[in-house]
This record gives C-alpha cells, sequence and structure tokens, in this order.
C-alpha cells in the first residue's frame, strides 16, 4: 500500500510542528451537498486558525491520502464514493476505488504517516440490544491496537453508552472526559453516565500522551471526550422523544444491521427539523480546534 502524504503534512510532521488527521465520512456520507464541502474547508480552517495543519484522509482511485488538496476534498464532498473501515483498506487498494474513510480507517492511515492526534464527531461503539446482535463498531478494536489521541464528542447516542465505556475499558482504551467528569453523548453534553478520569487543558492531554510513550504501554488510543456546548446541545426531550420514535421504526421496519445507523440518524435530522444536524456539527467544530491545541501542545514535547 502506497501511503500518499501530501507535502504540507509531510513537511509538518518532519518538523515536529502540529498535525490534526480528520476523516472524510462526515464530508461524503454525513451531510447534504453543497453543505458537505463548506464544512470540510471550514474544519480545515479552524484547524489552521489555532496553529495546526489539517490532515483531511481519504483513498482516492486506490491511493490511501492523508492531507487533500480542495480538488481532492471536492472529489469526496461530489462523487458517489465508498464508505470505508481499516478492514476494508486492502480491498479498496486492490480495486483501486475511492473510498471515505472513517473513525477506525482514519486512524489507522493517520497512525501510519505518524500524526498523534485525530479529531471526529462521534466514535461507534456496541449496538443496541448487542446480546441478539453482536454489532459492535469496528472502531473499538482499531483503538485498543492504535497509538492515537482521539478527540471526539462520546459516542452516538443511538448506541448503547455503557456497554461501549465498558466494551472500551476491556480492550484498554483510556477516556477521559475533557472539562468534564460526565461522558458525552454526542448530540448531548451529558449521555447520563460518569468517566473516571477528567482532563482540563491540552497541557495534560499532552502529558498523558508522553506517560503513554513513557510508559511503553500497550499501543492503544486516548479518547478524549469533548462535549458539545449546552447551548448547542439537541434539547434532552426532544432528544429522547425522537430517538424512542426512531427506534420504533426501525423494530416495525425491519432495519437490521449496518442498515439501522443511518436509518437512526436521518430519522433524528428530519424529526427534529435539522436541529440534531446543528449539534453534530456544533461538536465537531468544538473538537477540531481543542484537537489543533491538543496536537500544538504534543508538537512542542
Amino acid at each position: 500500500m502506497a501511503l500518499v502524504v501530501s507535502e504540507e503534512v509531510r513537511e509538518a510532521i518532519g518538523a515536529r510542528r502540529p498535525v490534526v488527521a480528520l476523516e472524510s465520512t462526515i464530508i461524503a456520507h454525513g451531510l447534504p451537498r453543497p453543505r458537505n464541502l463548506e464544512v470540510a474547508l471550514e474544519l480545515e480552517e479552524a484547524v489552521r486558525g489555532e496553529g495546526a495543519v489539517p490532515a483531511t484522509v481519504a483513498v482516492l482511485d486506490g491511493r490511501p491520502r492523508v492531507g487533500l488538496g480542495e480538488e481532492e476534498l471536492e472529489r469526496v464532498a461530489n462523487e458517489d464514493i465508498r464508505k470505508l473501515g481499516h478492514r476494508d483498506l486492502p480491498l479498496a487498494v486492490a480495486a483501486g476505488v475511492s473510498g471515505a474513510t472513517t473513525v477506525s480507517a482514519t486512524a489507522r492511515l493517520a497512525a501510519l504517516a505518524g500524526i498523534r492526534v485525530f479529531a471526529t464527531g462521534g466514535l461507534g461503539g456496541v449496538h443496541r440490544e448487542w446480546t441478539v446482535t453482536q454489532d459492535e463498531s469496528a472502531d473499538l478494536g482499531l483503538l485498543a491496537r492504535t497509538r492515537i489521541t482521539v478527540v471526539c464528542a462520546g459516542v452516538k447516542s443511538i448506541l448503547d453508552v455503557p456497554a461501549t465505556l465498558q466494551r472500551l475499558e476491556t480492550l484498554g482504551v483510556a477516556v477521559a472526559g475533557y472539562g468534564t467528569n460526565r461522558f458525552p453523548g454526542f448530540y448531548l453534553a451529558d449521555s447520563g453516565h460518569p468517566v473516571d478520569w477528567r482532563l482540563d487543558t491540552p497541557e495534560q492531554v499532552a502529558a498523558v500522551m508522553r506517560a503513554q510513550d513513557a510508559l511503553d504501554a500497550p499501543e492503544s488510543a486516548l479518547v478524549v471526550a469533548n462535549p458539545v456546548p449546552e447551548a448547542e446541545q439537541l434539547d434532552p426531550a426532544l432528544h429522547a422523544r425522537v430517538l424512542a420514535d426512531a427506534l420504533r421504526a426501525c423494530a416495525e421496519q425491519g432495519v437490521t444491521g449496518q442498515a439501522v445507523t443511518p436509518f437512526l440518524l436521518d430519522h433524528l435530522v428530519r424529526h427534529t427539523d435539522g436541529a440534531s444536524l446543528h449539534a453534530n456539527l456544533a461538536a465537531v467544530r468544538g473538537n477540531v480546534r481543542l484537537a489543533a491545541r491538543i496536537a500544538t501542545e504534543w508538537a512542542r514535547g
């Protein structure tokens, strides 16, 4: 696999300047056109505004790319491309196809490029009714064996949050709330569940990253759970009502497997008049800015 790292990103890594990896699934599959390209450019600019270099990740024509130019971002935003987890990367490369990278694929490629900090919206996790479906995101297993710091707004509230936290513990993935003792719920500032550790500054996060290396700890990730601001979260009562309706509709229509998550997310967008999308973007923006600050502290060594 010939990893293509943009000149800007390669030079920044070589000079130990701060770099933040960004996933491309939100561009290709998470937002409507042309808003998706606008958001992609906005997020890259937010990273630059904090003094770091953005490295959006995708696979184009079978070439894994870390750091995209504007034309390449336009391709991701406007072409109908696949959604790629880390398991799909060899298949996509061999077939010469294009795809947007999920959390697991982005983390894998970013780590291969030597990037230590990655910003995303929400992690995948353990799905509801796991005891029946055995449905668990590949994100969790990949993070258990990849040394990267992921800044996220927790996991999507459509998932089984306590089971996801338990699974992360079992896998040895460190989780800390950023400025909070509660685990965020993506659209919500508080999922209703606590975290064992709290970090309050980028300096503290960078110190944990250095301790991971000094202890020669297993190659696992650090999850920095950064809540969406309460003023921009989805109204909790509206969230609870619409999610209950969505789960009921999902069961009635027999939606299963990989189709469940997009079905539930689409239901939330349509039945909250776009408020869930607003909360989603607010969370991503905050995560990107925080990730850039963490990368800056990390680069100071």
